[in-house]
């Protein structure tokens, strides 16, 4: 049988030393012939066994004929060949060695490493299954039944000796480099790697191939891949090391265009842009485009999969351009002077942190130590590590409290064979940039503290709970935005600088209940505000938010209802405030970016606040999510969720969504806008839009959508002109967005 193919011949083999031996001769496998003659290479055999300090049958350097013969005569003759089952037995024989990885060379373990290499599926029977026609080598591409066997003392007159070859490249003296001249790797692997095996004469003298860029022979089942490929095998994509054995690289790029057309409420400035214009509410028409470009570099040391890894770096330099064009002034900037239009960009290190693995779990916790973990190691690798700079966190599966990118340090891992994983993470908050919402370099004068834990398979298989604890300490401060507006304090009540000192309680759950996905969260935050500026006092802070949904897939449709509810404040002026609201929160949930509601912020008019923020259900009534304070005297909301999604194809799915709003409690409008008798129903919010993946996979996707929302009658009383006269007594018109994200990665 043929052995695997070696990489190279150790330098002072038989073939450098110019021993006359044939290079290929015909014998039998068997004495009686049965299995026919087959090719025997035998230098490749000797380059192959001898190496192997661990071989119980040695034999000088450069010829390893006892391997196989056993005995070496002045004639090595077929009938000194034994079976390889005379040493190695059935599975199991107490008499059958073991080799230094611990595994048993039992007689069908010397088979398989002895022929496995060529015949390696065709006509192998599984269990009931015969494995047939698997383009493999088969028996007869090497057997000849009806071939004439050869003596080797023939043979050996037949063959001319090999020639001597000379000595194998060496980088460091006494080392030995091997490298592999017979089949490519696949993709871009970069230039071959030289693997430098310990200094010879010592026990762990064994010369290696590097085992990333072994190869593979053609076949079109295996495509090459070039360097900008990043489908196939890639030196640049964590593929093969960038350097040793364990050290990778992973480069990603993306590019992500984002354009928006939109309709809100906005107000008619003192200096609007159209003259004539008497009207307090103006158009509301815009215009948004924003380009963001990154590059991700991380380096990692480990293996590509199956166990985390050792460490790692990672650096993402972001690169934003955006672009706003509204119909009136004093929107795009509070100087009037600037016009209706704004250009602005924005250079961020948005990711950059290094990460440690710093052992089994059950070791660095020894409480959580069992029967099964040895000297406190794991049987099942679950290890624990700690990340530390600038990382993106999400506190819960639908990002309802926190999710950002942000400064901090993180503790997390993974116990009882990844049943349950834990997370403990700091993060001193940086400020963001106004208008591309990236990290500044600058501290905001907040910290954050998050401990979660997720239990698999709660209650029934398939559904996971977790338990989360938030701390947001937000302390005074007085901050203005890019665009001259003062955002902390909000611009409201008495504008008093004031602190925010609260802890959230949460329970969630996601996976599937039979034939049903669910997903649930709920939110009890309890605390106080130094001088809440809608109250104008100290608050004590308790409130709380639900959230349900529910869906049903059917081959290539999924029909879904979710149900969302965040407390309201009935009592503005009171020392209790009941209104719910986040830390930074990314909720996809309802609809998400095909909910006009969720994804568009509406400003309030005659303050300086939002009665929604961008990408938030919430609404708190706070100058900005990302600048501003979080605000617990709030209206609350309720959201009632119909929606469908549809794989059409397997590169198209389209989303339908319908949404029904309506305020919990409408007294802190009231009261913030000295507008009595303002009703709970915000309207419908409907939307749609596709997502494109034209490649199969997340390298390019594209995303389409239009959404509405139909002002309800409390809408209408807080977006409807009270002027007089004509022109005047506008009612809010409905407003909608359309969208087009197109985003690309390598």
């Amino acid at each position: 049988m043929a052995a695997p193919k070696m990489l190279s011949v150790r330098a002072g083999s038989a073939q450098q030393r110019n021993v006359s031996r044939p290079n290929r001769i015909t014998v039998k496998l068997d004495t009686m012939g049965t299995r026919g003659l087959v090719l025997f290479d035998h230098q490749e055999h000797e380059a192959e066994i001898n190496p192997d300090p661990n071989f119980v049958h040695k034999s000088p350097v450069g010829i390893a004929c006892v391997g196989c013969h056993h005995t070496v005569t002045d004639l090595t003759d077929i009938k000194q060949f034994q079976k390889c089952s005379v040493c190695h037995k059935d599975e199991g024989d107490p008499t059958n060695h073991v080799d230094k990885n611990n595994v048993e060379l039992n007689r069908r373990e010397i088979y398989h490493r002895l022929c496995i290499s060529c015949h390696r599926a065709d006509n192998i029977r599984v269990s009931n299954e015969r494995i047939t026609n698997a383009s493999f080598t088969k028996c007869g591409e090497c057997h000849d039944k009806n071939g004439k066997f050869v003596p080797v003392t023939e043979a050996m007159q037949q063959q001319p000796a090999p020639p001597i070859l000379p000595p194998v490249e060496e980088e460091t003296p006494g080392q030995e480099n091997v490298t592999n001249p017979y089949d490519k790797p696949l993709g871009y692997a970069s230039r071959p790697r030289r693997v430098h095996p310990e200094a010879p004469g010592s026990p762990e003298y064994v010369p290696r191939p590097d085992r990333w860029r072994i190869g593979f022979p053609q076949d079109p089942r295996y495509q090459m891949g070039r360097l900008l490929n990043p489908y196939n095998q890639n030196l640049l994509k964590g593929d093969y090391p960038l350097f040793g054995q364990h050290n990778f690289l992973v480069v990603t790029a993306e590019s992500e265009s984002f354009v928006n057309g939109r309709r809100v409420p906005v107000p008619s400035d003192v200096s609007a842009q159209n003259p004539n214009s008497e009207e307090f509410f103006g158009r509301g028409g815009q215009i948004a485009f924003d380009q963001l470009f990154s590059v991700s570099l991380e380096l990692f040391h480990g293996d590509t999969s199956f166990k985390p890894v050792d460490w790692r770096i990672h650096v993402t330099p972001v690169f934003d351009l955006n672009y706003l064009d509204t119909q009136e002034n004093g929107i795009v900037n509070i100087n009037v002077a600037r016009g209706s239009t704004r250009l602005d960009s924005f250079i961020a290190l948005q990711d950059a942190f290094v990460e440690v693995r710093l052992g089994d779990t059950p070791k660095l916790l020894p409480f959580l130590r069992h029967a099964g973990s040895q000297d406190g190691k794991s049987p099942y690798f679950d290890t624990t590590s700690v990340r530390a700079g600038i990382q993106p966190f999400v506190s819960d599966f639908r990002g309802f409290v926190f999710s950002d990118t942000n400064l901090g340090a993180r503790l997390f891992g993974n116990y009882a064979s990844n049943r349950y994983q834990y997370n403990a993470a700091y993060f001193n908050m940086l400020e963001k940039d106004t208008n591309s919402g990236l990290n500044t370099r600058n501290f905001r004068n907040q910290s954050v503290f998050i401990a979660n834990i997720f239990r698999q398979d709660t209650f029934l298989p398939g559904y996971t709970s977790q338990f989360s604890f938030l701390y947001n300490d937000d302390r005074a401060s007085i901050h203005f935005d890019e665009n001259g507006f003062l955002v902390r304090p909000a611009e409201v009540g008495d504008i008093a600088p004031h602190g925010i000192k609260v802890g959230y309680f949460g329970w969630n759950g996601d996976g599937h209940l039979g034939p049903l996905n669910i997903t649930h969260s709920f939110y009890e935050v309890v605390g106080h505000d130094t001088h809440n500026p809608i109250a104008g006092r100290r608050v004590d802070v308790n409130a709380q938010m639900a959230a349900v949904e529910l869906s049903k897939d059917r081959d290539w449709f999924r029909i879904r209802g979710s149900f969302f509810w965040a407390s309201g404040d009935k009592n503005p002026s009171g020392s209790t405030a009941h209104g719910f609201d986040s830390i930074v929160d990314l909720p996809d949930f309802a609809g998400g970016q095909f909910s006009f509601w969720n994804s568009q912020e509406i400003r309030l008019t005659q303050t300086g606040v939002a009665l929604t923020s961008e990408n938030s259900l919430l609404p708190s009534l706070r100058s900005s999510k990302f600048e501003g304070q979080a605000n617990f005297v709030n209206p609350g909301i309720f959201i009632y969720n119909a929606g469908a999604d549809a794989e059409i194809t397997q590169k198209l799915k389209a989303v339908f969504n319908l949404n029904y709003l309506r305020f919990q409690y409408t007294e802190p409008l009231e009261f913030l806008l000295f507008q009595p008798g303002i009703r709970n129903s915000i309207g419908f919010d409907y939307g749609g839009g596709i997502i494109y993946r034209p490649k199969l996979s997340d390298n390019i996707i594209l995303t389409a959508g239009v959404s509405s929302l139909v002002p309800g009658s409390g809408f209408k009383d807080i977006y409807t002109s009270a002027c007089s006269g004509e022109g005047c007594g506008a009612k809010p018109k409905d407003l909608f967005s359309l969208f087009l994200r197109l985003k690309f990665t390598y």
